[in-house]
């Protein structure tokens, strides 16, 4: 697995290299300490992986990861960051990144880069504990519009988001488990999503999973 790092603190950078290296599953592709270095460094080196910080001067790596995005969008994108500025995780999650964790849990790194390569989402506990509370119903409403989505299908989906299961749902709802079952079958076939963890994703994300 190749990955591109960009953090503006050289330090940082050379320290992830070695811990990156050193587990070897990793390559490092490259180097970088700005988000507009980001930008030509992922254009040249294509990396399987960009792991980039968000604070940068000049260009920051949210500015950074859109405007790569939008020319690559197979691109993914791990954050590691020392913020858990709630403005920054729901941008991350908005533009498309596969990841937000914090440099604090160095042995996180790792695990989450081959997760990420393997086409999974990563959210350290800290955000992922914040995601349903910053991902409101009324921010989706022009989504769930788009695709038809019923009031009782998105009180669904926030659930399923949560965390909960049939039985939880239900009696949240109150309705049976088989009604809950429908309910998402329906869902599911009409956004021509897998399971519950692409219903989740499109939910916090407000899109449908890239195929």
């Amino acid at each position: 697995m190749n990955v591109l790092i960009i953090d503006d603190d050289q330090l940082v950078s050379f320290s992830l290299k070695t811990i990156l290296e050193a587990s070897g599953q990793v390559t490092i592709a490259g180097i970088g300490d700005s988000g507009a270095a980001a930008v030509e460094l992922f254009k040249s080196l294509r990396p399987d992986i960009l792991l980039m910080d968000i604070r940068m001067e000049g260009m920051s790596g949210l500015d950074a990861g859109a405007q790569i995005l939008l020319c690559h969008p197979e691109a993914k994108i791990l954050f590691l960051t020392t913020f858990s500025d709630d403005e920054y995780i729901v941008k991350a999650l908005r533009m498309g990144a596969k990841g937000y964790i914090l440099k604090q849990n160095f042995n996180s790194i790792v695990p989450a880069l081959l997760a990420v390569e393997g086409g999974q989402s990563v959210f350290g506990d800290e955000i992922t504990g914040k995601l349903p509370s910053l991902m409101t119903m009324s921010s989706d409403a022009a989504i769930f519009k788009k695709y038809d989505i019923s009031e009782k299908e998105q009180n669904i989906i926030s659930l399923v988001a949560e965390g909960l299961n049939n039985r939880e749902i239900a009696e949240k709802l109150y309705l049976s488990e088989g009604t809950v079952r429908n309910y998402l079958s329906h869902i599911l076939e009409k956004l021509g999503l897998r399971d519950r963890t692409q219903l989740a994703v499109f939910y916090y994300r407000g899109a449908l999973p890239a195929e």
